[in-house]
């Protein structure tokens, strides 16, 4: 697949300018845009996300950032937009390749490690310190660790994650397998590995990529890709391939790789489906609360899942979830869009 846009599809003067902090967050990037974006309108950070799907202006900012030669097709960022409210810090709108996510777990730990070292949020520097921060999908808490005055770990305290669905039917040209579809800020299909005659090593990652595409594209146009309260949440955001390490009291271990968007695979365990495996592990007894999920990603990078709480969510039984990892600096760029340049807002090669 490949793209080439005009670069006067991006507001500027005789150049675009874009300024970023990149971040990776368990081996997964992280782009945060500071400043070079258009007003983002909206008087919530979802309505946000409904503007920027809509505004060329801004979406332009988006693929500029995220297709090469600035990025890559496996690229993630977000856009810092203000709150909903004085509740939270600020607000983010979480994008990829191919549009806005509803929620982002290894975004907001990147964000929560961001905040605290611009000093955009006062910090203790040997303690603990609250990052709230406003995603489309609702209010996140990023609880930032420090020690001697640099960030040692974030927990992201979730939504409410909770089972949409368990042994759905998914056909595929390995065969039928079965999903369990559950919601931790956006949708997630979870398939074993195995169901496919694969392991979760890097050495399968085509074979896993494709197993994770047929997944959720056939379950995108069904009734599990309903949000079951607000249609702007809908979709199947990803499918995770996961494999069981081993089981002990108070202990999961597993390794997953998500496949995500239109065949994004991502390099963390996945934040915010880490929360939506804690759902299910939940729902099946494996888990209770206290206990802990080890959750290592395709590259052998590792976030730790807790259940922390039971609760109900418009009548459905639901954890709320913290997930824990550590995200470090990679770079701070400023991003030029010349008028002249032939390959404009850029191309995506997959």
């Amino acid at each position: 697949m490949s793209e080439n846009t005009a670069p006067d599809a991006v507001p500027g003067g005789n150049s675009t300018r874009i300024t970023t902090t990149d971040y990776h967050t368990a081996g997964e990037p992280f782009r945060i845009v500071t400043a070079g974006f258009p007003e983002i309108l909206g008087d919530t950070v979802l309505a946000r996300r409904s503007f920027a799907q809509q505004d060329p202006a801004v979406d332009a900012v988006r693929r500029l950032l995220v297709n090469e030669p600035r990025g890559h097709a496996d690229m993630y960022g977000g856009f810092v937009v203000p709150p909903d409210d004085p509740g939270a810090h600020f607000g983010v709108l979480f994008w990829h390749k191919d549009g806005y996510s509803t929620a982002c777990g290894h975004g907001t730990i990147a964000l929560g490690a961001w905040a605290v070292q611009s000093g955009l949020v006062p910090t203790d520097p040997d303690g603990d310190t609250d990052v709230v921060i406003d995603v489309p999908s609702g209010r996140v808490t990023a609880r930032v660790t420090c020690a001697a005055g640099r960030v040692r770990q974030v927990a992201f305290r979730n939504i409410p994650a909770y089972v949409l669905g368990r042994d759905v039917e998914v056909p595929t040209d390995r065969g039928t397998v079965r999903a369990d579809l559950s919601y931790g800020g956006a949708i997630y299909a979870s398939v074993p590995a195995a169901a496919f005659g694969l392991t979760v090593r890097p050495e399968a990652y085509a074979d896993l990529l494709a197993a994770g595409r047929q997944v959720k594209h056939a379950l995108q146009a069904t009734e599990w890709a309903r949000h079951p309260v607000d249609r702007r949440l809908d979709g199947v955001y990803g499918t995770i391939l996961y494999e069981d390490l081993g089981r002990a009291p108070g202990e999961v271990r597993q390794r997953n790789m998500v496949v995500f968007a239109d065949g994004e695979v991502d390099r963390s365990p996945c934040g915010s489906g880490t929360s939506a495996r804690l759902a299910l592990l939940a729902d099946e007894g494996a888990l209770g609360t206290g206990d802990v999920l080890v959750h290592d990603s395709v590259v052998g990078t590792r976030f730790i899942g807790r259940v922390v709480d039971h609760v109900s969510v418009d009548s459905r039984g639901a954890v709320v979830t913290e997930v824990q990892g550590s995200a470090h600096r990679t770079g701070e760029h400023v991003f030029v869009l010349e008028p002249d340049d032939p390959v404009g807002l850029g191309f995506t090669l997959r």
